[in-house]
Formats: structure tokens, sequence, C-alpha cells
């Protein structure tokens, strides 16, 4: 049964009730939001930092009192061109000395005592400076960014098959309450390594979180509102972005931080005791075929939509009826994993195409914000313009998409990133510092672009039995991306050209590949295999309307619906011909004798006869 055509208008279509339960959708978005982006602030390197002095490092002749704090830096600490105060080192003089002048013997040693910080942006404490993660230790920075990453993508995976398997509503809620407690657990972290293990879990139980409410969202909208709705749910991440360095600002320590951020996750239990704010989709349990259930969910939207009168949908008949008589009572729910990709061609063509363009579309923007660097390193400047940048796209895609179709923008999206890239690449050398920024702008802007279209393309193409599982492994993609970054850092950017010729290239590799996706706009979400299979790739330009079409030679055929009547008749008549011996259809035109020959004719003929003869 087509849910888009047949079940969704009569039961109130976008209405006032769907529009509520989308509304209240979009408060987790900025709650995951929120906890996604306090790990900027969490591993922020301070922009000023040395060696604490060791006294035990300097003769015992020495006397503190006699000098300035500068002057006993600089007799204590070695000083880098260019940089000011060494990092990691420290002088060391020998124990019985008593000239300190520049040509004393010493020798460099690493730090012993920690070290002096200056505030990083917002926060006094993080983890950085909690734990003494640099120098020898930086390690542990990208590091746990890529622990963070790693939870995401276990996350989108896993819980997006159960998704598919219990439902959008009770992974949410699973996700919900684990991820609260996760998150106020990592307020208690004692150590490096705990605070690494209970980020990656919450990591993993945000990811659930994220993914439940975008594909309830999606399911619950028709096809003109499914653009705006989803790109309002990136407005409220927006936000929490905006709001984060504030919160910084006025918290001071991460552990307050963190409390906060995991505040508006807190708020979300209400959604556990009333059913009404976030319901399970009916579209998931018509597809899964669970009838009972989806009727029950589908008379509640009616009736608070507010266009169930007396019991009857439409004149004639009610929709229940006409469900119980296309799926009947003996009706089995059947449940799919993303295991049985295996066995479709098209949707797995999709799912991979999609989740490469998102990979691309992350990882790459790393490129764009180092290249920003050149500009300015100031941390503030480089946040918020990358937040700007992020709205842009976000009202790019709201303005283009409904017009241009989601394959020729997310084409447009992949051509000017791997554009930007390639200029950079290979001109960065010779270019003005403010090309160079404007390019690396437009790049990220672009990049940007091509992340959320391909994210929301997914959600639209995929069919709704295989929707989470799906749109999981195409999202853990983007942060395969985003780890990948991190990767870089952890090497100490060694590799970072390599880096960018690779992911450069894929960029422009992409766009044949997107050339082949199908158009989902203005068309009904595919529920089944089948459907999610019998998507077609429809031409890239449209046929001109100016040809010459001859009206004797072209023909319209008017496509007729099925008609079940119609079709009985025909099999009883087919019946009855080849059960009967005689033909069913006679002629029964009468046979007329042959005319009578005229006296002419007759002589004529006797005269032929004789010369023959």
């Amino acid at each position: 049964m087509d849910y888009e055509a047949t079940i969704f208008p009569h039961t109130g279509g976008y209405g006032r009730f769907n529009r509520l339960v989308v509304v209240f959708s979009w408060f987790p978005n900025f709650a995951v939001m929120l906890n996604l982006y306090c790990e900027v602030f969490y591993t922020l390197i301070p922009s000023s930092y040395h060696c604490k002095p060791d006294p035990q490092l300097l003769p015992s002749t020495f006397l503190l009192s006699n000098l300035s704090r500068e002057a006993y830096f600089n007799l204590t600490i070695p000083w880098v061109n260019g940089t000011g105060l060494s990092h990691c080192e420290l002088y060391k003089y020998p124990p019985n000395s008593s000239n300190f002048s520049q040509n004393l013997p010493r020798e460099r040693v690493s730090c012993t005592q920690g070290w002096e910080y200056a505030n990083a942006a917002g926060l006094q404490t993080n983890f950085v400076m909690e734990w003494d993660l640099v120098c020898s230790e930086y390690w542990k920075i990208p590091l746990q960014h890529i622990c963070f990453m790693t939870g995401w993508i276990l996350g989108y995976v896993m819980l997006g098959t159960l998704c598919d398997r219990v439902g959008r509503r009770q992974c949410f809620l699973l996700s919900v309450g684990l991820s609260t407690l996760l998150g106020a657990a990592v307020c208690l972290s004692n150590s490096a390594l705990v605070f690494m293990l209970l980020r990656l879990s919450q990591g993993f139980m945000l990811a659930g979180v994220f993914l439940s409410t975008f594909i309830a969202r999606l399911e619950l909208c028709d096809p003109p509102h499914r653009v705006m709705v989803t790109m309002v749910g990136g407005f409220f991440g927006i936000i929490a972005e905006l709001l984060l360095p504030g919160l910084a600002v006025l918290c001071r320590a991460w552990q307050v931080l963190q409390a906060v951020s995991t505040l508006p996750i807190l708020l979300l239990i209400p959604y556990f005791f009333c059913r009404s704010v976030f319901p399970e989709s009916p579209r998931w349990l018509l597809a899964t075929g669970q009838i009972s259930q989806a009727m029950r969910s589908l008379k509640e939207f009616s009736t608070k939509n507010g266009v169930c009168l007396s019991g009857e949908i439409y004149p004639g008949e009610t929709l229940l009826s006409v469900m119980h008589s296309a799926y009947g009572e003996d009706y089995r729910s059947r449940y799919y994993s993303v295991l049985q990709l295996r066995q479709t061609h098209v949707i797995w063509k999709n799912c991979f195409i999609l989740s490469f363009t998102l990979f691309i579309g992350t990882g790459i923007q790393y490129c764009f914000t180092r290249n920003m660097h050149i500009y300015s390193e100031d941390f503030y400047f480089n946040y918020f313009l990358r937040v700007i940048t992020g709205t842009l796209a976000c009202i790019f895609i709201c303005l283009s998409v409904n017009h241009f179709g989601r394959r020729g923008m997310l084409l447009l999206s992949a051509i000017i990133t791997g554009i930007s890239s390639l200029l950079l690449l290979a001109l960065t050398p010779y270019l003005f510092t403010a090309l160079v920024f404007v390019l690396s702008v437009v790049g990220l802007l672009f990049s940007q672009s091509l992340a959320m279209l391909s994210a929301f393309f997914a959600s639209e193409v995929m069919p709704t039995v295989l929707r989470g599982g799906c749109l999981g492994m195409v999202l853990a993609a983007g942060c395969a991306g985003m780890a990948a970054s991190s990767l870089m850092e952890l090497q100490n950017n060694r590799g970072f050209f390599l880096f960018q010729v690779i992911f450069a290239s894929l960029s422009i590799l992409s766009i044949p590949c997107i050339m082949v996706l199908p158009e989902s706009k203005r068309k009904p979400l595919p529920d089944s295999l089948k459907e999610g299979e019998s998507q077609q790739r429809p031409p890239l330009f449209l046929p001109k309307t100016d040809r010459i079409n001859l009206p004797l030679l072209h023909r319209r055929y008017q496509l007729s619906e099925y008609n079940s009547d119609s079709y009985s008749s025909l099999v009883s008549v087919t019946r009855r011909m080849f059960t009967t011996g005689h033909p069913t259809y006679t002629n029964t035109t009468p046979v007329n004798p042959p005319p009578a020959e005229t006296e002419t004719q007759a002589q004529e003929n006797e005269t032929l006869q004789k010369l023959v003869s």
C-alpha cells in the first residue's frame, strides 16, 4: 500500500499534530550539538605555556630575591627564537657554580615540575591543562578526539540498526537515558584515560539521539516540507555553537561546562512519559508489517490532526478496513538489517556514493581551516567564521534544493569544493594572503554544504525498512572524515601536503559518482526494498521543449489504473472459453447465396466452352 498517496493525506497530512512533534524533535538537536562541539574547548591548547622553574636545577648559591621574574625566567627557561620561552625544556646548572653569565655551561632537561598555562579560550582549566597533555604527552589530545569520533561511528552503525529493529522511539529513549548518565559521569573523570573512555561511550549514545530524531522528523513530513524541517534542525545546532563560547566563559572549568552541556539532555526525560511528544513513526510500523500498532498510531494521528469524523477517513470506507483488506489478519511483521544490502543493487550503490561524498565533505574541511590560519590565528575569529559558513550553507540548501534538485546541488557543491582545493593546493605559495583566505572560505562553505546535503539526500533515498542502518553507515563515514584530521595532528601534521592531495583528488572523483544518483525532489519516501530498488537515475539535463514533434507520429498512451472488478471479469471469461468446446464468440452475420446468372452471361459462357473444346 502506498503510504504517501493512500494513507498519509487521510490522516491529516502534515497537520498540526505532525508539526508539534517536529518542533519537539528539534530540541534534541540542540542538546546533541552542544555536547559535540564542547570537544573544541576541552582539547584546546593554550596559546602560551612554559615549564614551571625548578629550584633544584639551580645552584645552591642562587638567591631568587635578587632577580626579577623576567630575569629569573631567562636564567631557568631556554628562549626559542620566534616563539618565546621554551614549552618543554629547562636549564640545569652545575651544582657548585656561582657565575650566572651566558657563557656558563648548562644543559637542557625536560620539565620536572609541570607547566604554567595562560587561559585557554573561555576556560581556565580543560582536558589539556588538567593532566598536562603537552610536549611528550601531546599525542593524547588527537587520540581523545579519535576516541570520541569512534564512539559516534559505532553508535551510528549499531544504534541505526537497532532503530530499524525496535523503532525510532525506543532507540531514542534508550539513547537519551544512557547519554545523560554518561555525561554526568564524564564530570567525575580522575584521569585522561577514564575521560577518553567515558567520552567514547557518551558519543556512542549521542549518535543514537541524533539519528532517531533525524529519521522520525523526516518520516512525519510530506515532500514539500522535508528540506525546511531538516534545515531548521540544523539551525538549532548552529545556535548551540553560537552559545558555546559564552557558556565556556561563564563556566570557567571544564567540569562545569560538561555539566551544563548535559543539562539539555536531562531536560529530554519528559519524553519518556509523554508519548504524544515523540510517538513512534507510523510509516515504519506499516513498512515492517506491525499492522495493529500501525492502526492505533494512524488513528491517533488522524484524531489529533482533527480529520477523523465519526470514525471515517473518507466517505464509504474507513482507512482501517482498507488496511485489513490489504494485509489480512495473518500478515506477519518482518524486520530488516543492513546485511540485506548484499541482495540489493541500487540501494547499496546509493549508500556507498553518499557515504563517499560525506566522508570527503567532512575530511576536506581540515584543509580549508588550516589554510585560514595563515590569515589569522585567533581562535574566536576562526571559530565564528566556521559557524557563519555553516549558517550560509544551511541557507543555501534551503533556497536551492527545492528548485534545482538534490542531485544538482550536490554536484555543484562537489565541483566548487574540488576546484577550491586544487587551486589552494597548486597556487598557495604564489597567491596573496587575502586570496588564499577567500578560496579557503568558499571551499569551507561548499564542503559544509556537501556534507549536509549528503546526509539529507541519503535519508530520502534509503527505504524505510533500512533507513536507520543505511543512514547510520553514511553518517559514520562523515565521522571518519572528521577523525582523519586528528590522524594528521597525531603525526604533527607531517604529510599534510599528501593529505590535501588525496582529498582534492577524491572530491574530483566524486563528481561522476554523483551523476548516477536518483533524484528525490518532490517524490515520496521509499518504504520497501522493492521501492528503493526501483529508483532510477533521471537525465542530468531536461529535454528541450522546442523540438519538432509530428502529431501523426507522436502518440501518447494513457496509463490505465488497476481495477480488480475488470480483472476478475476477464479471468472468468477466459476460463469459460477454455472449459467450453465451442468458441465463445460466433459470427452472426447471415450468409447470402450467390446471385443467379443472367441470360446474356449464360450465352457467353456456352460460346466460350465451345471455342475451348
